[in-house]
């Protein structure tokens, strides 16, 4: 197969994780997109979905280093960030000891079980890359990818996500049900020895490490995107603020991700170029986390994706 290095690259990746998660091609797209975009992704599903499977996938394909973080009510901020602590000896010295946090994929799991205090140490991380305890500025790295999952129906001892942190995460990945013959392949792994918990039988090797995700990062930002894309962008995001099934529509930031995303995307396909389907088809998992569809139609059942779809719908793509 032909094409560029990094389209290559990048593909490889996606193939990696294909082979391990069966049955969520476009949500590991969409994760992929994300993280070559230099953004943070949210994925929600039911429990067994395999989104822990694959972030953890991810991590075995890329020589990075993953950690995973269980959020619970009892969570503390400094948890997550870490501390500042006095050493014995003569020196009697505060010394910083790192959290969890500084890692370059970072899965925060079930991140609304735990307070909303908790949940914000996490917010300059995501905005900043870089952690502040007791007055001192930390970098984190800059391969830095926060992940965190979340259960769609599972409300009770929860603690939903604040609008300032849902606008960090550059996309809401949803994670379905397989299909039937995919549910089944599942099981037939399973009988050929492979184990969600035992990440050696995943038979995964990695294919880029911190430096080969920057440079096609690098690559991403040099994908071309003309005026008439970021027009259809700015009328997409404009929308969803004057549409009258939502109440609560996108900030400037979701168009900047919206943008920052369909390069990424139109890098997988190895193109120099955005078309308008990178951003059409992207929309939804960039924007559903950053409306709020209005009361009395969330009451007969009216979903962000489905206002989302009759305003793509509605907003006519731009032609060459």
């Amino acid at each position: 197969m032909g094409g560029t290095a990094p389209a290559l690259d990048a593909r490889a990746i996606l193939d990696a994780l294909g082979r391990v998660v069966l049955g969520q091609d476009k949500a590991i797209r969409e994760v992929l997109v994300c993280l070559l975009a230099r953004g943070h992704i949210l994925l929600e599903g039911v429990p067994g979905t395999a989104k822990t499977l694959l972030v953890r996938t991810l991590g075995l394909a890329m020589s990075v280093r993953f950690v995973r973080i269980q959020f619970t009510p009892d969570l503390m901020p400094a948890d997550i960030t870490g501390i500042t602590m006095l050493t014995g000896g003569g020196t009697q010295e505060f010394t910083f000891r790192a959290g969890p946090i500084f890692a370059d994929l970072v899965l925060a799991d079930e991140i609304n079980r735990a307070p909303a205090k908790t949940q914000a140490a996490l917010l300059e991380a995501m905005q900043e890359r870089t952690v502040t305890v007791d007055g001192k500025s930390h970098p984190l790295t800059a391969t830095f990818t926060v992940f965190a999952t979340q259960n769609p129906i599972e409300f009770e001892g929860t603690y939903p996500l604040p609008e300032a942190e849902l606008d960090r995460f550059m996309a809401k990945v949803q994670i379905g049900y397989p299909e039937a013959a995919v549910e089944q392949s599942i099981l037939t792994r399973y009988g050929e020895g492979f184990e969600a918990d035992r990440t050696e039988t995943y038979g995964v090797t990695p294919v880029i490490d911190a430096n080969g995700l920057e440079q096609l990062r690098g690559a991403v930002d040099a994908v071309r995107v003309e005026p008439r894309i970021t027009g259809y962008i700015t009328a997409i995001v404009r929308a969803t603020r004057e549409a009258a099934s939502l109440t609560l529509g996108a900030s400037p930031r979701a168009g900047v991700a919206l943008f920052k995303a369909a390069r990424a995307a139109a890098l997988l396909e190895d193109r120099e170029y955005v078309i308008p389907d990178d951003v059409k088809l992207l929309a939804p998992a960039i924007l559903r986390h950053r409306v709020s569809v209005a009361p009395e139609l969330e009451l007969e059942g009216v979903t962000a994706d489905q206002a989302l779809k009759a305003i793509l719908d509605r907003i006519e793509a731009p032609t060459a």
